[in-house]
């Protein structure tokens, strides 16, 4: 919790604020470095900026996260899954850890790490705060992370017709914003009724945009995610749009998986398992061949993340620090 805080300071406040690439992000990567060195781990960067804290036994199976942050994002996001890799490979006494660039902004440096062709772990564990509400509706301190989903991006437009807001009788109005708030709404609909599907028009752009002005035209976006292509496939289609940009879902491997439910069990807690809406590390890691595990901690406040306001309680954190450090000596072959 002192690590956490300290990251938290940096950059100054409200909220954390390390984006990429920033001096507070280099910052971050230097008190992580230092805190590896401290834990005995040798530790090396690579050209992404990426470093890794090795063991004298440069274990293949690596433990870590992100440091970067949101603009006035929350403390435990990315940050909790490093400090909690340091501390589980310096319990364990096996394994590396690994601290990635750019999360935040499309996994840069995961993505880097990937394409440049060169060994990679046998292993890739990732600990994160759920980002969600589901773990504290299922009053669990913990799950396991079965995939990460798969998501589509796009966009509709809608061309109306012009025409002063005052003068023109509403029989006969071609008002593109009426057309485009149908389409929300069926957007909304179209993924209610599948399951784990999720879909969101964040942005909408109305012309010509004067208040007096009905909309002649109007441009909103898609992200529409799905935990597996054929839920993926089926959005798409009801909703009735042509992706630009498509990312597949990827599950989490068995053997990961099995990890940290046999130690979850151990403990005499119930196994909760749930898919990440979001994207992580692991996920590009896991597209790579590399067998991928994330485990979530339950979120505080309805979950919120990204903000502030984010939070895990010091119980929960110490419990999945816990799990952590089993499931990698069970994956490094720890005695």
């Amino acid at each position: 919790m002192e690590r956490l805080e300290q990251l938290y300071a940096i950059g100054g406040g409200p909220g954390a604020n390390r984006p990429h690439p920033s001096p507070a992000e280099d910052e971050a990567h230097e008190f992580a470095w230092a805190w590896m060195e401290d834990a005995g781990l040798v530790v090396e960067r690579d050209p992404a900026g990426n470093i890794c804290g090795r063991s004298t036994e440069r274990d293949d199976v690596w433990v870590g996260s992100h440091l970067d942050t949101v603009p006035r994002g929350g403390m435990f996001d990315g940050a909790l899954g490093v400090v909690a890799a340091i501390e589980a490979v310096d319990t364990v006494g096996r394994g590396s850890v690994v601290v990635f660039r750019g999360e935040e902004v499309g996994c840069v440096g995961s993505r880097a790490l990937v394409a440049r062709g060169e060994p990679l772990p046998s292993a890739f564990l990732e600990l994160h705060i759920e980002q969600g509400p589901v773990l504290a509706d299922a009053a669990a301190p913990l799950g396991v992370v079965t995939g990460i989903v798969g998501y589509v991006r796009g966009e509709l437009f809608f061309e109306g017709r012009a025409g002063h807001a005052g003068t023109t009788p509403m029989a006969g109005r071609r008002d593109a914003l009426v057309q485009a708030a149908a389409a929300v709404l069926r957007i909304r609909d179209a993924a209610a009724v599948l399951d784990g599907a999720v879909a969101t028009v964040g942005q909408l752009e109305v012309e010509p945009g004067g208040s007096n002005v009905i909309p002649g035209s109007v441009r909103i976006s898609i992200d529409a995610r799905g935990p597996d292509a054929t839920t993926l496939d089926g959005l798409v289609s009801s909703i009735g749009f042509d992706p630009v940009q498509r990312t597949e879902p990827i599950e989490m491997s068995t053997a990961c998986r099995d990890a940290f439910r046999a130690e979850i069990v151990e403990r005499g807690l119930a196994v909760v398992e749930l898919c990440s809406g979001a994207g992580h590390d692991a996920g590009i890691l896991a597209a790579a061949g590399v067998d991928s595990g994330m485990l979530f901690v339950r979120s505080l406040n309805g979950g919120v993340s990204h903000s502030p306001d984010e939070l895990s309680s010091k119980d929960d954190i110490e419990l999945a620090v816990e799990v952590l450090s089993g499931a990698l000596g069970r994956l490094a072959g720890a005695p």
